[in-house]
C-alpha cells in the first residue's frame, strides 16, 4: 500500500527537498549487490540529525509506514531492500566523526560515517578502527549486520568493537545503550541486542566504537598450496599453534584466476593463503618465520612478500575487489553469495564439501574465506533469468547452511540474514525463534521496522 497522503505531507513539511518520490531516487534505493531484488520504496528520506530520524519514525509509526534504514547499500542478503514499499531512511548525510577520545581509545560517530573516512580522520592519533569487511561500508550498517571481515581473527567483529549506541525505536523514542566504560554488568546488554538486528528493532543514529593502536610493524604475504585441502588444513594448524595472525584469508583457484585477469598478477592458478602480521619488528619477523615453516609442512611455496605500505595496500585492495573480479569471470552474470561459519576443526571438510557441491551442480562458484575464524564464502555466478541455474545455486547454498548447522556452526558468519537466509533461521535457532519474535513484537508491535527481514514469524 502506498504511503498515505497525510504521512507524505508531514514528511515533506519536516524534510523539504530531503524527501524524494522521484523514480530515479527510488530506483537507486532498490539496488542490491547480489541477485536479490525488490520493488523500489515509495519514497526516500535523508535526515541530518537524530531528532529528524525520531520525528520521521513517529510519523511512519502513526501511519503504519514501513521504514528501512540505508547506509551504503553494500549488504549482500537484501537487508536494505523494501519488499513491502514504504520509506527508505538514507543516513548518508549523518556522516560526522563526533568525538575522538584518544586517551580512552574510543570514538563516537554518526551512522553514515564510513570505515575508510573514520580511519582517515584517525591517522594523526596513532589509532585505527580495525573491522574491515572489504566494502567501504557505513559504520551504522556494519553494526546493524554485525559485520566482520579480514581482520576479525585478531581484532574481533563489530560485536566486539561497539561499546554503546544511540537508537531510535519504532515510535520515535530515542534511547542510549551501553556506556563508555570498558565493561558493565548493569542489566540486559541492549547494545548487543541491536548489533546484528538488521534494522528490525531500531534505527542506529550514533555509535561509540573501540579503537586500537596502529601496529609498529606490518608484514603481508601470499603463499600457494598444491590443493584446497592442504591450504585449509594449514589455516587450522596455524590457529591451533597460537601464531597471532592479523589476517589469514583463503582464495581458491577460480579467485586466483580472477585476480590475475583483473590485477595483472601472475600467481599460479591454485589455492592460496593471504596473510598479514602486526606487532613489533621482532615479533612480526618471528611470527612470519613460524608461519612460513608451518606452511611448508602443508606444501606451501612461492611466498610473495609485500614489504612496503603501497604493496600491502595493493594486495588487500585486490582481495577486497574479489567480488567484482570474480563477476568478470562470467560477463553479464550476477551472484548468489553465501557464507557460513563452522568450528575450526570442521573447516577443511566444510570447504572441500562446498567445492564439490559447486562442481557437482555444474556451476562456477569461487570460494574465499576469512578462514582464521572458520568463516568462508561462495560466490556462485548465475545468469539473470536462468531459473535452473538460480535453483541449482540455491541448492548449494542450502546444503552449505545445513552442513554448518550439523557441526555446530551458523548459517551466516557475517553477511547476515536479510531476505535471503530468513527461511533458514528456524533450522538454526529452533524454539529460540519464538523468543526473537517476542522481542520484535515488544519493540515494534506494528511491524514497521524493516519488515519482511530476519524473522519468518515477523512476516
Amino acid at each position: 500500500m502506498p504511503i498515505p497522503a497525510p504521512a507524505l505531507d508531514a514528511l515533506s513539511t519536516l524534510l523539504g527537498a530531503r524527501l524524494s518520490t522521484s523514480a530515479a531516487d527510488r530506483d537507486l534505493h532498490a539496488q542490491s549487490e547480489t541477485f536479490h531484488r525488490a520493488p523500489p520504496p515509495d519514497a526516500v528520506a535523508w535526515p541530518v540529525s537524530t531528532d529528524e530520524v525520531s520525528r520521521i519514525a513517529a510519523i511512519c509509526h502513526d501511519h503504519r509506514v514501513p521504514m528501512i534504514g540505508w547506509g551504503t547499500g553494500t549488504s549482500l542478503e537484501g537487508q536494505a531492500l523494501a519488499p513491502r514499499g514504504g520509506l527508505v531512511i538514507d543516513l548518508t548525510k549523518m556522516d560526522r566523526v563526533l568525538e575522538i577520545r584518544a586517551e580512552d581509545m574510543q570514538v563516537s560517530v554518526q551512522p553514515g560515517c564510513t570505515r575508510e573516512a573514520l580511519n582517515t580522520e584517525l591517522r594523526a592519533t596513532g589509532l585505527f578502527f580495525p573491522v574491515d569487511p572489504g566494502a567501504n561500508a557505513s559504520l551504522g550498517g556494519m553494526a546493524a549486520t554485525r559485520a566482520s571481515g579480514t581482520t576479525a581473527v585478531r581484532y574481533g567483529t563489530m560485536r566486539d568493537n561497539v561499546l554503546a549506541l544511540e537508537v531510535v525505536l519504532a515510535d520515535g523514542q530515542v534511547i542510549r545503550t551501553g556506556t563508555r566504560a570498558a565493561k558493565s554488568s548493569a542489566g540486559y546488554d541492549l547494545t548487543a541486542l541491536f548489533v546484528g538486528s538488521e534494522g528490525t528493532l531500531g534505527i542506529i543514529t550514533e555509535l561509540t566504537l573501540r579503537l586500537h593502536g596502529q601496529p609498529e610493524e606490518v608484514a603481508a604475504a601470499v603463499c600457494g598450496f598444491p590443493t584446497l585441502e592442504q591450504a585449509v588444513e594449514c589455516v587450522t594448524a596455524t590457529i591451533q599453534s597460537g601464531i597471532p595472525m592479523a589476517r589469514i584469508e583463503f582464495i581458491d583457484a577460480d579467485v586466483v584466476r580472477a585476480f590475475n585477469r583483473a590485477s595483472g598478477t601472475q600467481m599460479h592458478e591454485g589455492p592460496h593463503l593471504m596473510v598479514e602480521f602486526h606487532g613489533s619488528p621482532t615479533s612480526v619477523k618471528g611470527d612470519a618465520e613460524a608461519f612460513g615453516a608451518l606452511a611448508g609442512e602443508f606444501g606451501g611455496t612461492g611466498f610473495d612478500w609485500a614489504t612496503t605500505p603501497e604493496a600491502r595496500a595493493a594486495l588487500w585492495k585486490m582481495r577486497h575487489n574479489a567480488y567484482r573480479s570474480c563477476l568478470a569471470l562470467r560477463p553479464g552474470a550476477t551472484a548468489v553469495v553465501t557464507d557460513v561459519c563452522v568450528p575450526m576443526s570442521h573447516l577443511p571438510a566444510a570447504v572441500a564439501a562446498a567445492a564439490e557441491d559447486i562442481r557437482a551442480e555444474g556451476l562456477l562458484g569461487p570460494i574465499v574465506g576469512h578462514v582464521g575464524d572458520g568463516n568462508f564464502h561462495a560466490q556462485i555466478l548465475v545468469m539473470p533469468g536462468d531459473e535452473a541455474e538460480l535453483a541449482a545455486a540455491k541448492r548449494v547454498a542450502l546444503r552449505l547452511a545445513e552442513r554448518a548447522i550439523a557441526v555446530g556452526g551458523t548459517i551466516t558468519g557475517e553477511h547476515g540474514v536479510g531476505i535471503g537466509k530468513k527461511p533458514l533461521m528456524p533450522g538454526q535457532h529452533g524454539a529460540a525463534i519464538g523468543v526473537m519474535a517476542a522481542i520484535k513484537q515488544a519493540l515494534d508491535p506494528r511491524g514497521v521496522l524493516n519488515p519482511g527481514k530476519l524473522l519468518p514469524e515477523a512476516g
